[in-house]
């Protein structure tokens, strides 16, 4: 391979790369908030998994205390919320109780979390693979959130 071809695929490669990183700042975020940080982590990894393509979507566990108990942090939530904030959103599921209650204040004190940050009713494993699915094909936050909450639909009888 002459110096100028091998210039001319380090280019294109360099080129693919910024247009990926490009396309990953404009994906939605998505948070799972679960009272354990092994649940948590556990269905981030399944959700982008089984999403396939859904790698390059920004997901980020906020599971447990800060200590590594069961429970739920507001601070784990906002600092989760603050690394997948590309712009476009953030998405987040919660498993529980405390969890949802912790998140809806988050959100009423308004500046804990991003703009355009939203709670979304969904069941914690299904919309979680959902809205990965969803997030991966660059859709907006209200299909990412409508596509987490259609997964109450998944009748398994």
């Amino acid at each position: 391979m002459s110096d100028e071809t091998g210039e001319k695929a380090e280019k294109t490669e360099k080129t693919e790369k910024a247009e990926k990183a490009e396309n990953d700042e404009k994906l939605v975020g998505i948070v799972l908030v679960s009272h354990s940080a092994a649940v948590a982590a556990s269905v981030a990894e399944l959700a982008k998994g089984l999403a396939g393509a859904g790698a390059g979507v920004p997901v980020a566990p906020a599971g447990g205390t800060e200590d590594g108990g069961l429970g739920t942090s507001a601070e784990l939530i906002a600092s989760a919320a603050a690394s997948v904030d590309r712009g476009a959103g953030v998405a987040v599921l919660t498993d529980l109780g405390s969890a949802v209650l912790i998140v809806k204040a988050l959100l009423a004190e308004g500046d804990e979390l991003p703009d355009h940050t939203r709670l979304v009713d969904a069941p914690f494993v299904e919309g979680a693979v959902a809205a990965v699915v969803t997030a991966s094909t660059g859709a907006d936050l209200t299909a990412v959130a409508a596509a987490a909450s259609e997964a109450y639909s998944y009748r398994k009888e």
